[in-house]
């Protein structure tokens, strides 16, 4: 046995015990590393508004504070708003569900000619099975939601404590990282760092004007049909739709269906279209062009990157996704060599025409010509009988 082999059978097997070891860490780790990475981008995008009042000369743990007590603020507003709405549609539901079901049922009979009545499809409803296992499994998970709902309490302090930090020390911050990096690396750093704020910011500013639209257009149906509520829903509609990625278009569009059935169930079906259309005009012509403007990316990256981003971290991804890739294209635009483009009609789309293509041919040695349309004589005008004749003139070619 050769004496290089012993250790390199003990390398290879601590090598791969180093990779199994962390393999399993970052696996235990992985939800807390994308809270980090949610908490990273959250502070980047109050970075603007943290250093605007820094630069005023109050504190940065103050400025911070502020910040996030006014998102805490609006949001539980917001919550508070929408929850007392939602009580008072529910409880007009539960008194006028007699109503709605003595119709239902009165337009059954009358199509398709049955005899049902309100108090047989009552008991059929109490005494059916789906109806106990439905009760029975709900009230058997309802400590799994308890804990659905603490765990995700628990991740969202997380974030927000982690995107205090770094915020209140974003300048310690960088320092820390620039202190391990030669001077060169650390102007890169901070470039990049400068470019991460401004694309996350205009991100930001994109949603924000997406919902300002979803929100006005979705106030307009409302008002039309009459719902109740109309300036609350379309401001439901406007937030959630766009900052509750992949699940926020149906979330958004629930709650104004449910409020558009307590009025005629007719208009929830109206809803529901415009819902799925305007979707289908935000997703294919208004996303793109704002998103390209703002952050300055091309539509279709934008919409690669945010499929890219869905399949690799979910709904995170999704939400960070253009930011991210914003940020990486810009900093990577300042290390691409780039040259002139020639002055070449394909450039611009335009193909050459067939007549110069067919003289480039002819000035070819061994490629025929095709002869002009004149009858197949022997000796006729303008005909040649071999491609090579002596005496015969030939056209120069074409050097242009």
């Amino acid at each position: 046995m050769p004496r290089w082999l012993p250790r390199a059978i003990v390398l290879a097997l601590a090598l791969y015990a180093c990779f199994q070891l962390g393999s399993w860490a970052f696996h235990q780790l992985i939800g807390l590393l994308i809270n980090l990475l949610i908490a990273f981008f959250l502070a980047l995008a109050i970075e603007p508004a943290v250093g605007r009042m820094a630069a005023r000369g109050m504190r940065r743990g103050i400025a911070t504070f502020l910040v996030f007590f006014g998102i805490l603020v609006a949001g539980i507003g917001f919550v508070v708003l929408l929850g007392s709405m939602l009580a008072d549609q529910i409880v007009t539901m539960v008194e006028d569900f007699p109503q709605y079901l003595d119709s239902v049922i009165n337009w059954i009979n009358q199509t398709f000619r049955t005899e049902l009545s309100r108090v047989e499809v009552q008991d059929s409803l109490l005494r059916s099975d789906w109806l106990q296992k439905y009760v029975q499994n709900s009230a058997s998970g309802v400590l799994d939601v308890s804990a659905t709902v603490l765990g995700g309490l628990f991740k969202l302090l997380t974030i927000f404590l982690f995107s205090f930090y770094f915020a209140a020390d974003g300048p310690r911050l960088r320092r820390t990282i620039c202190s391990v990096l030669p001077p060169a690396k650390q102007t890169e750093v901070l470039r990049a760092w400068e470019i991460a704020v401004d694309k996350t910011g205009g991100y930001l500013y994109s949603r924000g004007l997406m919902a300002l639209i979803s929100g006005v257009a979705h106030f307009v149906l409302l008002e039309i049909l009459g719902v109740p509520y109309a300036p609350a829903l379309a401001v439901w509609v406007g937030l959630v739709s766009q900052f509750i990625p992949t699940i926020g278009t149906y979330l958004a569009g629930a709650l104004p269906m449910l409020i558009a059935f307590t009025v005629d169930p007719w208009y929830a079906v109206w809803v529901l279209g415009f819902v799925v259309v305007y979707q289908q005009f935000e997703n294919y012509v208004l996303q793109p062009k704002l998103t390209s403007k703002t952050v300055d990316i091309h539509p279709a990256v934008a919409f690669g990157s945010v499929v890219a981003g869905t399949a690799l971290l979910g709904a995170v991804g999704a939400l960070i996704a253009i930011p991210a890739v914003a940020t990486l294209q810009a900093f990577l635009g300042a290390y691409v060599k780039r040259y002139d483009v020639t002055d070449d009609p394909r450039v611009h789309g335009h193909r050459r025409r067939g007549g110069r293509l067919l003289n480039r041919m002819r000035a070819v040695p061994g490629i025929r010509r095709p002869a002009p349309d004149t009858p197949d004589e022997p000796g006729a005008p303008g005909t040649r009988d071999t491609p090579d004749s002596p005496g015969t003139p030939t056209d120069p070619p074409d050097r242009g």
